[in-house]
C-alpha cells in the first residue's frame, strides 16, 4: 500500500509572540493571534507569549527591537511580524498562511 498524503503527520507550527507586560497593545496581540490560530491552524500549533518584563534576556538572543513581535520558529524559514496582529490579512500572508495578493 502506498502511503498518500492523509497519512502524513500534519505539519506542525512553532509561533513565539514577545510583549511588554499587560498593556492594552500587548493583550490585543495575545488575543488576536490566539484568534487567527484557532481558524486557521486548528491544533497543528504551539504558542509561547514571552513577556519580555519577565525575561529580557530573550529579546537579545532574537533580536527583538519592538514589541508585540511573533516569531513563526516553524515551519521554516523563520518569519517575523510586528505589531498588535489586528490586520488578520498581514498576518496571514506573514506566516505564508495565503499568497499575497
Amino acid at each position: 500500500m502506498t502511503p498518500s498524503f492523509a497519512d502524513e503527520p500534519p505539519e506542525q507550527w512553532l509561533l513565539r509572540l514577545y510583549v511588554a507586560g499587560q498593556t492594552p497593545r500587548s493583550l490585543q496581540a495575545v488575543a488576536n493571534i490566539k484568534k487567527i490560530c484557532l481558524e486557521e491552524l486548528d491544533s497543528r500549533y504551539r504558542l509561547e507569549v514571552i513577556d519580555l518584563y519577565q525575561q529580557p534576556q530573550l529579546a537579545q538572543g532574537e533580536q527583538i527591537v519592538a514589541v508585540p513581535t511573533l516569531i513563526r520558529k516553524l515551519p521554516e524559514p523563520l518569519r517575523a511580524i510586528i505589531g498588535n496582529m489586528s490586520n488578520t490579512q498581514k498576518v496571514l500572508v506573514g506566516l505564508d498562511l495565503v499568497l499575497k495578493t
